[in-house]
């Protein structure tokens, strides 16, 4: 699926489902919670925190995706209530990471390989 198709598809899931798109102000309010949920998976999984006994989700990655996907959802969400093509400002913003990085990282004593 393209971004463009993924955009598509959120817009008519709203439309048959979702009655319409919550406020911008909402949406934003709405992906940071999905943020917070996806930082809380990060944290325990890879970080230096541990999961509450009974809260250790049977699968790891599928509650990761789980949350990528919800923050994705949101994204589209706000992309489409502001006419933003996702794809034209994916590829836009990765060609200004290639002028500016090309070099950067490579560069990088920090970056090097163990």
């Amino acid at each position: 699926m393209t971004i463009q198709e993924a955009q598509n598809q959120v817009h008519e899931w709203i439309k048959t489902y979702g009655v319409r798109y919550f406020d911008e102000r909402t949406n934003t309010l709405l992906l940071a919670e999905e943020l917070g949920e996806f930082t809380r998976l990060i944290a325990r999984e890879f970080g230096e925190q541990s999961f509450k006994k009974d809260r250790n989700p049977a699968d790891i990655k599928a509650a990761i995706s789980n949350e990528m996907a919800d923050m994705m959802f949101v994204i589209i969400c706000l992309a489409n209530q502001m006419d933003i093509n996702l794809e034209e400002a994916l590829s836009k913003n990765l060609d200004k990471k290639t002028k500016r990085d090309h070099q950067r990282h490579k560069d990088n004593d920090k970056l090097a390989p163990s």
